[in-house]
């Protein structure tokens, strides 16, 4: 048993859709959540950049006596969790490499497409990871940075995020792709409209859920459930905006307020 709460981190507020993988996976535990509004995006900067923020959000989560750490961020993930790993002596948990084991499970014909931001595309870190699983499948990969302000707007459904599916994905639909990896936490915000763009041939991989299982498996494997009243979540943000709001309750089906901290400080 152990009760302290699980710290989940993003650059913005697309890490609400891990936040709800995990509550729904482990409804007993609570959440501690940071997102770097005054900073997104990480996928625009370099690695030096994210490593360094990324450092600063761990720290604030342990100042909350966190018992594990989820990267709700496709670009830390990709780029610095072996550094956050070296340098902080907790159970990191990214979400590549649960993202990267399903698909290579799901595909078919071992053509596999991953979408994300730039930093996640320019590491290349889901190739090599689905290739660690299965080094028949050829990925495909494609940057697409427009789909987080999409999200962050709140436009999940509108007729600008359809056009810009289309000009995004069309090209790994044409590589017969039967996979494809939202490799951005922001994405499943805009599934519909990406679910509408490939086709029903093409199965989406979001992990984000991936993530959450692997996580419930480590705190049960290591006795490390929480036991007790359940919730109690906190929401911490490095700026205030309407977005947290709106997207908070896309996500979680529910309002919470956020609370304003000096991420600098950490």
């Amino acid at each position: 048993m152990d009760n302290r709460p699980i710290g989940i981190f993003d650059s913005g507020v697309g890490g609400l859709t891990v936040t709800s993988r995990v509550i729904n996976e482990l409804p007993c535990e609570k959440i501690v959540y940071f997102g770097d509004t005054a900073r997104v995006p990480y996928g625009s900067k370099s690695k030096k950049t994210v490593t360094k923020f990324a450092m600063q959000d761990v720290r604030f989560l342990l100042s909350k006596n966190v018992k594990a750490v989820v990267i709700a961020c496709n670009t830390v993930s990709s780029n610095s969790i072996e550094d956050l790993k070296k340098e902080f002596d907790i159970p990191i948990f990214g979400v590549v490499e649960p993202g990267a084991k399903q698909a290579a499970n799901v595909t078919k014909n071992t053509n596999v497409g991953v979408i994300a931001t730039a930093g996640t595309i320019r590491s290349g870190a889901y190739e090599r990871a689905i290739k660690q699983f299965n080094s028949n499948i050829s990925v495909y990969s494609k940057a697409c940075p427009l789909f987080v302000p999409l999200a962050e707007e709140g436009w999940w459904n509108d007729k600008i995020t359809y056009l810009t599916a289309q000009k995004y994905i069309s090209g790994l639909i044409d590589k017969k792709i039967d996979t494809i990896v939202l490799g951005c936490t922001h994405y499943p915000l805009l599934r519909k409209c990406i679910e509408e763009t490939v086709g029903p041939d093409v199965s989406l991989v979001d992990p984000a859920y991936e993530t959450a299982v692997a996580l419930k498996k480590y705190l049960f494997k290591n006795n490390m459930l929480r036991e007790g009243q359940c919730g109690g979540h906190e929401f911490y943000v490095s700026d205030i905006t309407e977005t947290f709001e709106k997207i908070c309750f896309e996500a979680l089906k529910q309002k919470y307020d956020a609370k304003l901290i000096n991420i600098e400080e950490y």
